[in-house]
């Protein structure tokens, strides 16, 4: 039977008292501790294999170390479940567990899961959608520190993450800008969402700064599935005049004005170019060839939301933030230069 390794086991192996440990390995406290005690203190922690009392401390602090993540569909989805790993990652280095509840878009069901993380006295919330879209915080939240993620609400005092739509359409356009292209088409997405308004103004951004004219005939809203983007993309290109590129909503839509380009005869990238939104790797890795993209930090997006609501616990009344993300350019075969 293995004998746990306690703090006093610890302060004995370290030759210092149980205060300076207590210090030592408290973050809150670390700095009453000289720099090189505390990290002698923690190399022994360590090699005894010392794990803090997570209980005991939080009856001290009266928390319970355990945080809610309230959350729709992403679940149920591969690429959003990165947000979940995000946030769990953040929490577990800070000391804390996350209970991950989704709701399924009944609302009943998520009262009643609110309710059974209130009875687990969570010390805080993230409220997290699938995609970025503007919510009203459930009225069972309050007085429950909350951030939300991937989505926004009216609420000033509410802090929030959500990627960058704008900036995630001008990089995708930039790329095919520096390739050569100059008759872009873009495939949007008719849903009234806060990333088809952005990303439609990012793509009129990127034309405008090279001073490149857009045509309006170049635009073409669809459902945001596969079927959506390829009728879309046949479309576009068996025009008389068609974009020699094309930028899409999603990678889904990618997908489809794949499909279109190969029913068409079109070769990717020789004759068209295409760029999505999502780096959705089960299509965008699979496609050939592989299809530029826009990734969604949705990893980092769930990493911020915890350390936020942590901060906000930890020291209350702290200025709301509102914060947009970068979305960074993965590049792989799908963009070239446009035929003379």
């Amino acid at each position: 039977m293995t004998t746990r390794v306690g703090i006093r086991e610890v302060a004995k192996a370290a030759g210092v008292s149980v205060t300076t440990v207590s210090h030592a390995l408290n973050d809150a406290t670390s700095s009453r501790v000289k720099a090189e005690t505390q990290q002698h203190v923690r190399d022994v922690a360590k090699n005894l294999g010392y794990a803090p009392n997570r209980l005991a401390s939080g009856l001290r602090n009266q928390r319970s170390q355990i945080l809610g993540l309230v959350s729709d569909e992403i679940t149920t989805t591969p690429f959003a479940g990165a947000m979940i790993r995000g946030a769990q990652d953040a929490a577990y280095e800070r000391g804390y567990v996350v209970m991950v509840v989704n709701s399924g878009l009944d609302s009943e069901l998520e009262h009643r899961e609110i309710t059974m993380l209130q009875q687990h006295q969570v010390d805080g919330v993230v409220y997290a959608r699938l995609y970025h879209q503007g919510v009203e915080l459930p009225p069972a939240l309050a007085g429950i520190p909350t951030v939300l993620l991937d989505a926004v609400t009216g609420d000033p005092t509410v802090s929030s993450i959500v990627p960058d739509e704008v900036d995630a359409a001008e990089t995708a356009v930039e790329a095919l800008i520096r390739a050569g292209h100059t008759r872009i088409g873009m495939i949007n997405n008719v849903d009234d969402i806060p990333a088809t308004h952005g990303r439609l103004e990012g793509f009129h951004n990127a034309l405008r700064r090279h001073g490149i004219q857009h045509d309006p005939r170049h635009l073409v809203i669809a459902e945001p599935e596969t079927s959506g983007g390829r009728e879309a993309a046949l479309a576009l290109l068996s025009r008389p005049d068609p974009p020699t590129a094309l930028f899409c909503f999603s990678d889904r839509m990618a997908m489809g004005a794949y499909q279109a380009a190969t029913a068409l005869g079109l070769n990717i990238p020789d004759d068209v170019s295409i760029v999505g939104i999502d780096n959705l790797e089960l299509i965008s890795d699979s496609l050939w060839p592989g299809l530029t993209t826009v990734a969604l930090p949705h990893y980092d997006m769930g990493r911020w939301a915890v350390n936020r609501v942590l901060d906000d616990i930890e020291n209350p009344g702290r200025p709301p933030e509102q914060v947009r993300l970068e979305c960074p350019l993965v590049e792989r075969g799908s963009v070239g230069p446009p035929r003379a």
